[in-house]
C-alpha cells in the first residue's frame, strides 16, 4: 500500500511543479481578475477620451432646440453645435477631422423626424446608440406636443405592463431565486465542463507519455498496473482540487468586492444570497463524481496508445460526450423541467452536469438526487473494474493504435497475466 501512496504523491508533486500547471493557473487567475474588474479597466482607458463634437444641420429648422435639450438633460458626452454650412462643406470638415461627425435632421414624407449621421468610421457603436436614443426621445416630445399630451400622460402610455408571476407548487423558487440559481448553475457548469475535459485528458496523456518513454515497463515490474491507474486518478484529482481552490479563492475574493456592481449588471443573477448551501455541496459532489467517471474512462483509453499523438484521436468520443452533456445543460437553463432534461439526467455520462442543473434550479425529491448519485457510483465502479482490466493489458500494447480494436487485445492480455 505504501507504493500506491508513493505513486499518488509522485503524480501530484510532479504535475504541480510543471510549467504548464503554473502558467495555466496564473493565466486563469489573471483572466478572473480582469473580468471581475472589467468596468474599472474600461473606465481607466476611457478617462483620456475627449468629448466628441458633432455639427448639426437642421434642414427643417424645427428640431435642433429639442435635440440639444435632450442631449443636455441626459448628460451624454457629445458636444453639438448648429451649423449653417452645406452638407458638402460639413463632409469636408469631417474628413479633415475638424469635427468628429455631422448629424442631419430632416423630415420624412409623413413629417416625422429622421436623421443621418456621418463619421469617418462606423466603429464606435456606442455613439450611434446614444444619438439614436436622443433622436427617439426628441421624436416622442414632438409627437406629444402634436397630440396635446403632457409628460405624465406620455409616461403612463409607455409604462410597461405589470405581469405578476405566481407558482402554485409548494416551495417553488421565486423569480429572484431562479435567476440567482441560473447564474450560479451557469458558472458551475463551466467549471465542471472545463475541469473534466482538462484533467481527464491530462490522465490519458500522462499514461501515453509513460508508455512512449518505456517508463511503464519499469513501473509495472514493481507496482501493479491497476494500482498505477488509481494512483494517477487520485493524484491528478488532488491536483485539480488544488488548482480549483486557488482559482475559485481568487475569483471569490475579487468578485465579492464588486458583487453589488456585478449583480446590477447581470440583473440579479450574481446575487447568491438566496442560494442554499446545499447547492454548492451538490456542485462539489457532482464535480468529483463526474471527474472519476471520465478520468477512469480516459485512463484506460490512454493505456491503449503508445504515442502521444494518438491520444486525442482515441479520447475524442469521450470529449464528444462531455460536449453533448454541456450543450443539453445549456438548453436546460431556460427549461429545466423539460422531460428531455429529466431523462438525460439519469444517463451516467450526462448526470454530473444535467442532474446538477436540475438540483440547482428545481425543488426535486431527495430520492431522485440519491438515485442519480447511485447511478454515478455504480457506473464508476463498473467502469473502474472494466477499465482496470483494459489498463492491465493495455499498458503492454505497443505500436500504432488509432482504434478501439485494441480493447479486445488488452482484455486478452490482462487474462494471461
Amino acid at each position: 500500500m505504501n507504493k500506491f501512496w508513493i505513486m499518488v504523491a509522485h503524480t501530484y508533486l510532479s504535475k504541480i511543479k510543471t510549467k504548464s500547471f503554473i502558467i495555466t493557473t496564473f493565466i486563469t487567475v489573471l483572466l478572473l481578475l480582469g473580468l471581475s474588474n472589467i468596468s474599472t479597466i474600461i473606465e481607466a482607458f476611457n478617462k483620456g477620451d475627449e468629448v466628441k463634437t458633432f455639427a448639426v444641420l437642421d434642414e427643417s429648422n424645427e428640431y435642433y432646440e429639442k435635440f440639444e435639450t435632450n442631449i443636455t438633460a441626459r448628460g451624454i458626452p457629445i458636444h453639438i453645435k448648429k451649423s449653417t454650412l452645406s452638407e458638402a462643406e460639413l463632409d469636408e470638415q469631417v474628413q479633415e477631422e475638424k469635427v468628429d461627425g455631422m448629424i442631419i435632421l430632416s423630415s420624412d414624407p409623413h413629417q416625422q423626424l429622421t436623421a443621418t449621421v456621418k463619421t469617418l468610421l462606423m466603429t464606435d457603436s456606442q455613439v450611434y446608440t446614444q444619438i439614436e436614443q436622443i433622436l427617439q426621445q426628441t421624436k416622442q416630445d414632438i409627437g406629444r406636443e402634436q397630440l396635446g399630451l403632457n409628460s405624465n400622460e406620455l409616461n403612463q402610455l409607455f409604462t410597461p405592463v405589470e405581469l405578476h408571476k405566481v407558482a402554485l407548487e409548494d416551495n417553488a423558487k421565486t423569480e429572484e431565486e431562479l435567476n440567482q440559481a441560473r447564474g450560479l448553475v451557469y458558472v458551475l457548469l463551466f467549471v465542471i465542463y472545463f475541469s473534466v475535459i482538462m484533467y481527464a485528458s491530462m490522465i490519458a496523456t500522462e499514461v501515453a507519455t509513460e508508455k512512449s518513454s518505456r517508463v511503464m515497463e519499469i513501473l509495472i515490474s514493481s507496482v501493479s498496473p491497476v494500482k498505477q491507474m488509481f494512483a494517477k486518478l487520485i493524484g491528478i484529482g488532488l491536483l485539480s482540487i488544488t488548482q480549483m481552490l486557488v482559482i475559485l479563492g481568487v475569483g471569490y475574493a475579487s468578485i465579492s468586492a464588486k458583487i453589488d456592481e456585478l449583480n446590477a449588471m447581470t440583473g440579479g443573477a450574481l446575487g447568491f444570497s438566496a442560494i442554499p448551501t446545499s447547492t454548492f455541496v451538490y456542485a462539489g459532489i457532482y464535480l468529483i463524481l463526474g471527474y472519476f467517471l471520465f478520468a477512469t474512462l480516459a485512463a484506460f483509453l490512454g493505456s491503449l496508445v503508445s504515442r502521444i499523438e494518438d491520444v486525442q484521436q482515441l479520447i475524442s468520443p469521450m470529449i464528444f460526450l462531455i460536449v453533448a452533456a454541456f450543450m443539453i445543460a445549456m438548453f436546460g437553463l431556460s427549461n429545466p423541467a423539460a422531460p428531455f432534461i429529466t431523462i438525460s439526467s439519469y444517463i451516467p455520462f450526462f448526470t454530473p452536469m444535467i442532474m446538477f442543473l436540475r438540483v440547482g434550479m428545481l425543488n426535486i425529491p431527495a430520492w431522485e438526487i440519491g438515485l442519480s448519485i447511485t447511478v454515478l457510483l455504480v457506473s464508476i465502479i463498473l467502469l473502474a473494474i472494466f477499465g482496470a482490466r483494459v489498463y492491465k493489458g493495455g499498458v503492454l500494447i505497443y505500436g500504432k493504435s488509432s482504434s478501439f480494436k485494441d480493447l479486445k487485445r488488452a482484455l486478452m492480455l490482462s487474462k494471461d497475466k
